[in-house]
């Protein structure tokens, strides 16, 4: 793992590309409904990578697995804005379950990488 660059974690990885497809989802709503349930669920998916940012920068693993929680709490605030978007028929299924699975492997990739972290205590 090269602790130089936030770019060489898979987590972080994950986080964009969770936010990238989040901004798609968002772009596709209508302005109207964009203010409403698009920037809840934009705001939670670019927390992901903001948090997991927040977190590589801190001194010490205790801190950085704090902020590692925290990017996972809005991991699954985004799951939570992604399944109402579908239940309330704004997006497609397909590019739900796509979008879940994303999210799913970001979580996974941030719980990979708190464990990395407590061995290091």
């Amino acid at each position: 793992m090269d602790f130089n660059s936030i770019e060489s974690l898979e987590a972080y990885k994950e986080a964009v590309v969770v936010s990238d497809e989040a901004w798609v989802i968002y772009n596709s709503l209508s302005k109207n409904f964009q203010y409403h349930i698009g920037n809840q669920f934009l705001d939670a998916a670019d927390s992901i990578g903001a948090n997991i940012s927040e977190g590589y920068g801190r001194y010490h693993f205790r801190e950085s697995i704090n902020f590692n929680n925290f990017a996972r709490g809005s991991a699954f605030e985004t799951r939570y804005w992604l399944n109402r978007l579908f239940k309330r028929g704004f997006i497609d299924e397909l590019t739900h379950e796509r979008t879940k699975g994303m999210i799913e492997s970001c979580i996974a990739k941030i719980n990979g990488y708190n464990n990395y972290l407590r061995k290091q205590l």
